[in-house]
């Protein structure tokens, strides 16, 4: 199994309160339940104060590499990558389990 973590950074221009900020959380909540090859889905608010610290995470599970591929080009999870690239910045890790 892969465990999917992406860790995102709002762009210095961007707040919780933007429209566009929570149409992107909103859509990345969804992503779970639209991708079939996830067989788990977490997202989440950052409560952390540390100027290290990044702001949201995504973290899935899916069963092998053919998996998360699919994953990677399906067309909801595509548009809400669109999404999160106009107001953040992110590292992501893959995690053999």
């Amino acid at each position: 199994m892969i465990r999917h973590i992406v860790l995102f950074k709002l762009k210095p221009q961007f707040t919780w309160d933007d429209e566009c900020v929570v149409r992107a959380e909103r859509m990345a909540a969804e992503v779970g339940a639209q991708v079939g090859d996830l067989l788990e889905w977490r997202v989440g608010r950052n409560v952390s104060d540390r100027d290290i610290a990044y702001d949201f995470v995504v973290m899935g599970l899916v069963d092998d590499e053919a998996a998360l591929q699919r994953y990677l080009v399906h067309p909801f999870h595509q548009q809400s990558v669109r999404q999160w690239r106009e107001i953040s910045d992110w590292v992501v890790a893959d995690l053999e389990e």
